[in-house]
């Protein structure tokens, strides 16, 4: 069964058949994967009163360790939340009560940010229905295809340096 990807590299190939036109086979679905999921994440989400960056915040400070509390910078590096992204978010989230920004007791300049009891509430409701969502995406995988894909995009990431390090 070919796909829309199918039809493309079909094109190309007698457009440019002096061309290895193979990795479009993969950054061509990827593209699509990544503009397909996007779509159906973001619907949970919206579900919860939350877009994709406000629940990455708060999914990251909840699993983080208790009292649920990390400065913006750590917050930044733990998440998926650009930089410029972490300050607009906070100020959106604490507006609502989901998160509460406080001083340091030691170092004026660090500011920390926690979950609220609000911000855990929410976040507890919105996981599970996330992560039904992810299966519901991943269903035509098998586990073993699952865990075979994950293992080669970490590579992929890892050798575009994409690392936590």
């Amino acid at each position: 069964m070919a796909d829309h990807v199918d039809r493309v590299l079909e094109q190309w190939r007698a457009a440019r058949p002096d061309l290895d036109v193979s990795p479009m086979a993969v950054i061509g679905r990827l593209k699509r994967l990544s503009r397909l999921i996007e779509a159906e994440l973001r619907r949970t989400f919206a579900a919860h009163g939350l877009d994709a960056a406000s629940f990455d915040v708060l999914a990251t400070l909840r699993r983080s360790e208790p009292p649920h509390r990390l400065t913006p910078a750590e917050l930044m590096r733990a998440s998926m939340v650009t930089s410029g992204a972490v300050t607009q978010r906070l100020d959106r989230l604490e507006e609502r009560g989901l998160v509460t920004r406080t001083p340091s007791a030691t170092d004026g300049r660090v500011v920390h940010v926690e979950l609220s009891e609000e911000g855990r509430a929410l976040i507890d409701e919105a996981l599970p229905d996330h992560v039904r969502n992810e299966n519901r995406l991943l269903a035509a995988l098998s586990g073993t295809e699952r865990e075979a894909l994950a293992d080669a995009l970490r590579n992929l990431l890892e050798s575009l340096g994409d690392r936590t390090d």
